[in-house]
């Protein structure tokens, strides 16, 4: 059953983000992921609970695949350098 990874991103340093960005991608590539959707326009519709900046939706083959995938040790070391330049929120959600 296919997983989505859904991060929300406010940032900071735009030019260090960019450098976190082209390294993530191809990992996550490399684990089955798919990028869905990527900082597009956003349209609030209810905020009780939770006020989104910047939106991305990666989906992968199953919840195992994605959190093995952010669980690894490649993308532990790029990790560093995504929260050095952004707050963030992520969850994998398993899907249909």
């Amino acid at each position: 059953m296919a997983a989505y990874l859904i991060a929300d991103t406010l940032l900071e340093n735009p030019a260090l983000y960019e450098e976190y960005k082209l390294k993530a991608r191809p990992l996550i590539e490399q684990f089955g992921g798919e990028y869905l959707a990527r900082g597009g326009q956003t349209t609030l519709r209810e905020t009780d609970l939770w006020s989104p900046t910047r939106l991305v939706l990666i989906r992968f083959p199953d919840v195992e695949t994605a959190n093995r995938c952010l669980d690894s040790t490649e993308y532990q070391q790029i990790l560093p350098s995504s929260k050095k330049s952004a707050r963030r929120t992520a969850v994998v959600l398993e899907g249909l």
